[in-house]
This record gives C-alpha cells, structure tokens and sequence, in this order.
C-alpha cells in the first residue's frame, strides 16, 4: 500500500480504522504526506475559558521594574506579564483582573499593554492602568 494514497476498500488505513479526525495530505518537495493538520485547539480565552473563533485579544502587563538579571527560576516574579489571551469583549479582561485581585483605573481603557500601579497598604494590591491619561489614577474593583 502506498503512503498517501486512497484508503483501500473497507475503511483502514495503515494505522488501522478510519480515522477520527478529517485528514488532509500535505505536500511538501514533491512527497506526499498524510497527517493530521489541526487536532485540537488551545486558543481560551483566560477570562472565561471558553475556545476562541479567530485572533485572540492579547494583552501583555508591562514590568513594573527593569531587572538588571533575570528573576531566578527559584524565585517568582511580582507580576507575570502574560501575553494573556482574551475574547475582543472587555468585559473578559476585566473578569480576568477581578478573579485576581487587580484593581481597574477608571481613567483608562482595556488596551493591549497595560501598567501595573503599585497600591498603598497591607496587603500588597496592584491596579492596572492603561497609563493614556494624565491625572490622577482612580482605581475601582474589575
């Protein structure tokens, strides 16, 4: 039997039965190659953690300092600044913030870099800021 070829009658290929994923043959230098070109997808979106039809709406935390060496693997970082990957709804970016404690700056917009503010006080709490506005941050619950 020939790799690539028609499924011979019957219904088996070399691996056995029909697959259960559609294959298609990729061709590449001349060879023929039957594989399976997309079996799953990993696009969730992190607010809702359903699948996402399309490009994702990715926002990235800037780092709050400059390290002059990276952060240890023994050591975690303060923030993780993602990319995090989202429906184009907002409102998930902000669900994504509330379910971590992050504060939202009213000020601002959900945009694709956002800031982190350090906040005043025990425990230690950050605020997200798209930093476009001028005044003063006014931070409110996601």
């Amino acid at each position: 039997m020939e790799i690539g070829g028609s499924n011979p009658p019957g219904g088996t290929t070399i691996g056995g039965p029909n697959p259960l994923l559609p294959s298609t043959v990729v061709e590449i230098m001349g060879i023929r190659i039957p594989t399976i070109v997309a079996d799953n997808v990993a696009r969730r979106c992190d607010g809702c953690l359903e699948i996402i039809d399309g490009t994702p709406w990715r926002v990235n935390l800037l780092d709050i300092v400059a390290a002059e060496v990276p952060v240890s693997w023994t050591a975690r970082p303060a923030i993780n600044p993602g990319p995090f990957q989202f429906h184009g709804d907002a409102a998930h970016v902000r669900r994504w913030m509330r379910e971590r404690g992050y504060l939202f700056c009213r000020r601002g917009e959900v945009r694709e870099i956002m800031r982190p503010v350090a906040i005043p006080g025990e425990p230690a709490r950050w605020g997200l800021c798209d930093g476009i506005h001028r005044d003063d941050h006014e931070f409110i619950p996601a």
